[in-house]
């Protein structure tokens, strides 16, 4: 059967394609090929440029132009002859070792220097360096972009929506007034938080050899500073330098990187619920397009199908990220093999998180708000005024304030004019008594359009 996305197996390269391809070129096996060619080239002209490495001098001009050419012109056929040159190695890393052999034996100043692509290293040198480089670029490229995609479109709705009164529901129940611009604030403040963590995780990587103790590099140049050396080259790609592992570099800083995301993952999955709740209670039209079908059989629904979609596909990505950041941490001893299948994963998490922020971006750009329907709520709940009321009471002194209030309100809907004769009867000053005569579910609203308006303009 031909290879395309309507025979993929996964949904991210079959019904996804298209809304993930800014991940493929990172996290594809071709992204990985190209990462270790970088990283090979960029060690080979390390060594070239040191003056205390014998049998290797700094390149000419054009050896460094043709050396930088094949990472820069690195193809899917250049990607394809490595996959044939580990039918035979059986080893994916020794496989793009032997290709660039092949690269620079056509240049014969480079020739002389065959032997020095990937002196002294492990396959995890090479492998730490190029995955941290695709989470650097995802990160930077493709997750905060999206993210702050989202802070947008919610500051725009926080702001137009601030003065907007609507009901808030605890526990599901009718509680007190908010605005629905103040309750998209929090949403705000919560993702504002965990995308700075998720900016600051430091990205990591080693550089020492077979189990982390540049055994090979000591015996063969006694008297090069090896440790300086692994630290720059590190450094050099805006990494910081782990000194102390083991053949492998632990990835502590990967389960970082993908608790961050989960913990955004997670604030996401409320703000997806709590659309479609909005939706379902008809707080929010939906955006509709005279193309779109609602239901096979029912002509007149429009799903709140892109909150739905949210959900699902971040609760997929935090079990593998949960799963990652449980896993990739332990290996046996110096060196176990579970973590090469699962990194090469980590595109897939990253894939559906960012399927999950376009859909949600998608959902935001469709609401639009009912304010009648927001209004005829309110008024007909006018008890959640009896927390002013019972307060107000409080200050005053007066006697079993609570107990009054929930006498009055305990499991019963009011109206205006039933509360309004217990206010009348209260043993209050006429100006608070006035005070809480005015109050309507609709201007009960505290400081919630101020706390709206200030996130915003932060």
């Amino acid at each position: 059967m031909q290879h395309d996305p309507l025979t993929a197996i996964s949904p991210i390269d079959g019904r996804y394609f298209d809304k993930v391809a800014e991940l493929r070129p990172i996290f594809s096996e071709y992204g990985l090929f190209h990462y270790r060619i970088l990283i090979e080239i960029c060690w080979l002209q390390t060594l070239a440029a040191r003056s205390d490495i014998e049998g290797i001098k700094p390149f000419s001009e054009k050896a460094s132009q043709q050396l930088n050419a094949i990472f820069e012109n690195f193809s899917h056929h250049d990607a394809q002859r490595i996959k044939v040159l580990e039918t035979t190695t059986h080893h994916d890393v020794k496989a793009v070792e032997y290709f660039l052999k092949e690269k620079i034996r056509e240049n014969s100043e480079l020739n002389s220097y065959c032997e020095y692509v990937h002196f002294g290293c492990t396959s995890d040198d090479i492998n730490n360096l190029a995955y941290a480089l695709m989470l650097k670029k995802a990160r930077e490229d493709c997750l905060i972009p999206c993210i702050q995609k989202i802070l947008q479109q919610l500051k725009f709705l926080t702001q137009h929506y601030a003065e907007h009164a609507m009901l808030a529901r605890t526990h599901g129940q009718a509680a007190i007034p908010t605005t629905m611009g103040k309750e998209l604030a929090n949403f705000i403040a919560r993702l504002t938080i965990q995308l700075k963590k998720f900016s600051q995780i430091t990205l990591r990587g080693k550089f020492n050899g077979a189990v982390g103790n540049y055994n090979a590099h000591r015996v063969a140049y006694p008297n090069v500073p090896w440790l300086e050396v692994s630290k720059q080259f590190v450094e050099s790609f805006g990494l910081d330098w782990n000194p102390y592992t083991t053949q492998i570099e632990p990835h502590d800083y990967i389960a970082e990187y993908c608790d961050a995301l989960r913990r955004l993952g997670t604030v996401l999955i409320n703000l997806s619920a709590d659309m479609w709740g909005y939706i379902s209670l008809g707080y929010f039209k939906q955006k509709t397009e005279a193309t779109e079908t609602g239901s096979s059989t029912m002509p007149h629904k429009v799903n709140p199908i892109d909150f739905e979609n949210t959900e699902s596909n971040l609760g997929l990505a935090n079990h593998l990220y949960q799963y990652f950041s449980n896993t990739l941490p332990i290996s046996r001893w110096q060196r176990d093999l579970r973590d090469s299948t699962l990194l090469r994963n980590l595109g897939v998490a990253f894939s559906y998180s960012l399927l999950a922020y376009k859909n949600l971006l998608t959902g935001l750009n469709k609401i639009t708000i009912d304010d009648k329907r927001l209004a005829d709520d309110l008024h007909q709940h006018w008890e959640i005024l009896a927390e002013a009321v019972q307060t107000v009471l409080r200050r005053y002194g007066a006697h079993l304030p609570y107990e009054q209030l929930k006498e009055l309100t305990h499991g019963k809907k009011l109206n205006q004019d039933t509360l309004s004769r217990f206010i009348r009867g209260l043993y209050l000053p006429e100006e608070a008594k006035q005070q809480l005569l005015n109050l309507t579910p609709s201007n009960y609203l505290g400081f919630s359009t101020e706390l709206a308006h200030r996130i915003v303009d932060s």
